[in-house]
């Protein structure tokens, strides 16, 4: 299993769609745009190699340094088979 922590999606999308409308946008909102486009080419690119499995973005756990921790509820917000 692997697991990619964006740390930095505001600034993705700050870079996308100018400095002004990023700071209209909840970062809550940032993260999921970022998640959803990396999965979408994640997915691509796996497909691409031949590769084949399943790519989620899920809610509730959160990597930090060589810990993930776990909230009591986690929420799979979006999932693709490749």
């Amino acid at each position: 299993m692997i697991v990619i922590n964006v740390t930095n999606s505001s600034s993705v999308v700050a870079t996308r769609i100018g400095r002004f409308l990023a700071d209209l946008t909840p970062s809550g909102f940032d993260q999921n745009k970022v998640e959803d486009e990396l999965m979408k080419q994640l997915v691509e690119q796996l497909a691409a190699q031949g590769i084949q499995g399943e790519v989620a973005a899920v809610k509730g756990l959160d990597l930090h340094n060589k810990e993930i921790k776990i909230d009591e509820r986690i929420q799979v917000r979006r999932h693709k088979v490749v």
